[in-house]
């Protein structure tokens, strides 16, 4: 079998059409297209369906693909192993996490990490945006999502609870709360998402179980959430990680909501890439890392 038109069959599939694949590759469309024609007359066979706007890989050419694939992340392999040889685990990671448990929980994951690996280079991207990792811009993400990609490889770190709480003094002033539904009458603190599920669910009246509540105060930043929170002015309905350590201390006080009540906003974060692209031994070596740290929280 021809292993540069096997590469070349990768490379189309992962553009999503001819003309990409020909811009990327440096070569005309017409070659590319010509190419890929020889190699399906040297197989006797199509490899792919061709339309104006997109191609679908037969079974064949799938089958073919993660082959091509496997076989170049083998010989990237390869070639990374002679280059390190005798050489600290080195290279550059790029990755992007959540703003807010990025910041408040990872940041100190990355230390360790880095102190562990002092020839490791992190590009650390600090967004809730899933494009970077679509487009190729870094080399895996942690997100927090109902939903994962179809076309992304997802690693589940677990859930995300959320918790009811507000200060002492604020529960001196409008009670202890023991039912979402009081939650009508509360300055209730939460993020911009939540207040939309919160919406929604209000919307769906009875049969959704969840009266409609507006927040006082939104926004996508939960350390200005927890701030304010802290501040005494209103509840807070935020992910427990926010103010584990506040409750602890007893700053903070949670309130005994049952546990059905909040159940609709629990999501899960995830560890995604694409599976197209080669993982470096650098790139292997962090995943499995904030693995084991995501599973010790």
């Amino acid at each position: 079998m021809d292993l540069n038109a096997l590469a070349l069959l990768v490379d189309i599939i992962d553009a999503g059409n001819l003309s990409r694949a020909a811009s990327q590759l440096g070569m005309s469309r017409a070659n590319v297209s010509k190419r890929l024609n020889h190699f399906e007359r040297q197989l006797g066979a199509e490899l792919l369906r061709r339309s104006t706007r997109q191609l679908e890989p037969t079974e064949l050419g799938w089958q073919l693909y993660e082959h091509g694939r496997a076989i170049r992340h083998e010989l990237m392999a390869a070639q990374e192993s002679v280059q390190s040889l005798g050489k600290r685990l080195s290279g550059t990671v790029r990755l992007s996490v959540p703003s807010g448990f990025g910041q408040h929980t990872m940041s100190a994951w990355f230390i360790e990490f880095m102190t562990m690996y002092p020839a490791i280079t992190l590009n650390v991207i600090f967004d809730n945006d899933i494009e970077d990792l679509i487009k190729g811009a870094v080399d895996f993400s942690i997100r927090v999502m109902a939903e994962t990609p179809t076309n992304a490889v997802a690693h589940s770190l677990g859930d995300v609870e959320y918790v009811a709480c507000a200060t002492p003094q604020l529960v001196r002033e409008y009670g202890m709360p023991r039912t979402l539904d009081q939650f009508r009458d509360l300055p209730l603190i939460t993020s911009e998402l939540t207040g939309q599920k919160l919406h929604a669910a209000g919307r769906a009246g009875a049969a959704g179980g969840v009266p409609s509540i507006r927040p006082r105060l939104m926004s996508a930043n939960f350390f200005f959430l927890r701030d304010a929170i802290l501040q005494g002015l209103g509840v807070g309905l935020v992910p427990r990680y926010m103010v584990d350590r506040d409750l602890a201390a007893s700053t903070l006080l949670q309130l005994p909501l049952p546990p059905q009540d909040l159940a609709f906003l629990r999501t899960t974060m995830y560890l995604l890439y694409m599976p197209a692209r080669y993982q470096t031994r650098a790139v292997t070596t962090l995943v499995a890392f904030l693995r084991d740290k995501a599973a010790g929280r």
